[in-house]
């Protein structure tokens, strides 16, 4: 078995290539409460912290998004779907929050994650990415 010269701590970052980097900022920062960290217009990036991870944003009318091809739809998606930690988890404060932002919500149960099996709520950002929020492991 080969050495691996490094560790793995967390996830660095996610980019979502989208249609309309004004309604994605609103909803990441005013609904999920992520902080716009920083602008980079020249080349259509705008980076916004998540805990200790970021979620970049790329128009794709921009300089890095036209390079990635056509925009993301119904017939294809750029990621699978991004999971956040989220603490406390309180599923009926989370629903009633989302609900009152007009957000579409997917299944919940309890998924495997980075700290166990726990509890799960799937939701969908404005463009249709799927977004989960991940609770801390049940009790063992």
């Amino acid at each position: 078995m080969p050495v691996i010269p490094f560790q793995l701590q967390q996830i660095d970052h996610v980019v979502l290539r989208v249609r309309d980097v004004d309604a994605m900022v609103a909803f990441y920062r005013d609904v999920l409460g992520c902080s716009v960290e920083r602008e980079q217009a020249g080349i259509g990036l705008t980076q916004l912290r998540a805990g200790a991870s970021l979620i970049d944003l790329v128009g794709v009318d921009g300089k890095l998004g036209r390079m990635g091809g056509a925009p993301p739809g119904a017939e294809g998606r750029n990621m699978d779907h991004l999971c956040l930690r989220a603490d406390p988890f309180d599923r009926d404060a989370i629903v009633a929050h989302l609900a009152a932002h007009g957000v579409r919500l997917g299944e919940f149960g309890s998924r495997y994650g980075a700290e166990g099996e726990g509890p799960s709520q799937y939701l969908y950002d404005p463009e249709g990415n799927l977004v989960e929020l991940k609770g801390p492991p049940a009790p063992s």
